[in-house]
């Protein structure tokens, strides 16, 4: 028998229907909304079913804390990382995600940078235990991202030496992008990014809304990497008091950034991550339906963007 024979087939691979189905499969969603209108909070929502041996529930999310702000979740009974610097960010999503094999070794969320950090945090199995990672937020992960980037060859000019901002801004949209795909590859996890939502005018005194992400790029390109894109905002009930509430889908009458991948959400959702979640995992409907465009029935109660809403 030939050397050949006794070597493995490495010819290509293909992922039947039934393997692709029954892989664990997490949602990668972005949450943006105005500050104080409770997206830190959500995270009480993704308390554990079960308890622990005092009786006490928790959580199965890991909470990446970037902006110190964890007052809104005092007594929140889960774990929590706070990374400070951007190296130390893309240090933990190669921990979280894995190495990435089409990266050279001198690469981030290469082999070898995930192994470094191996040796650093210890053995990745202790993040089994975590279903969801919640990472607050991307607006403050792009200010860390953007003042590295400063520091970085990239961002002097080659022939003066002086300080270029548009190397940095070209670079700052190369890690940002870089660093959510990475994340978007965590296919076991639910990957969760909140951030602050702004309003402004266009060039034609239109109001639009925008994520607060430092560069134009990262802002531009999320949507397309995410599974949900989620505008949390609230509404005016029949009842006529204010409610919060998720803005789900991408035609919506408002402008809200939104998107439904799954598409098993309504227009408007309640405003609850772990519902939400099981919903997504929920049955599919038929892909005739999916894919029908016809008149909605009814309209939609309007957001008010009330300034009174509690946080």
């Amino acid at each position: 028998m030939s050397e050949t024979a006794n070597t493995p087939n490495q010819g290509f691979r293909i992922i039947t229907a039934d393997q692709r189905l029954a892989e664990p499969r997490g949602i990668k969603a972005c949450i943006f909304g105005r500050p104080g209108i409770g997206k830190t909070s959500l995270l009480w929502t993704l308390l554990s079913s079960t308890t622990l041996a005092n009786g006490q529930p928790y959580s199965t999310a890991l909470f990446m804390d970037l902006e110190a702000g964890d007052l809104a979740i005092e007594g929140w009974p889960g774990d929590t990382i706070r990374p400070r610097t951007w190296p130390e960010c893309r240090d933990f999503a190669v921990f979280i995600g894995g190495p990435n094999p089409a990266l050279r070794d001198d690469q981030p969320y290469s082999q070898a940078h995930y192994d470094a950090v191996c040796e650093r945090f210890g053995d990745p199995k202790v993040l089994d235990r975590y279903d969801t990672v919640f990472i607050d937020s991307i607006t403050v992960a792009g200010r860390l991202c953007f003042q590295w980037c400063r520091g970085q060859p990239d961002a002097f000019s080659d022939k003066t030496g002086k300080p270029d901002i548009r190397g940095a801004y070209g670079l700052h949209g190369r890690e940002m992008i870089g660093w959510l795909t990475h994340l978007q590859h965590t296919r076991g996890k639910n990957i969760v990014f909140v951030g602050v939502l702004d309003e402004k005018l266009d060039d034609f005194n239109r109001k639009v809304f925008v994520p607060q992400i430092d560069g134009a790029k990262t802002g531009l390109e999320l949507p397309g990497i995410v599974d949900q894109v989620i505008t949390m905002t609230d509404v005016k009930g029949d009842d006529g008091q204010l409610h919060r509430a998720f803005i789900c889908q991408t035609l919506n009458a408002w402008g809200y950034p939104a998107k439904d991948r799954s598409g098993r959400l309504d227009l408007i959702e309640e405003p609850h991550l772990g519902r939400l979640m099981d919903k997504i995992r929920g049955p599919a409907a038929p892909a005739a339906q999916r894919l029908e465009y016809g008149r909605p029935n009814a309209a939609a109660p309007a957001p008010t963007n009330s300034e009174h809403a509690q946080s």
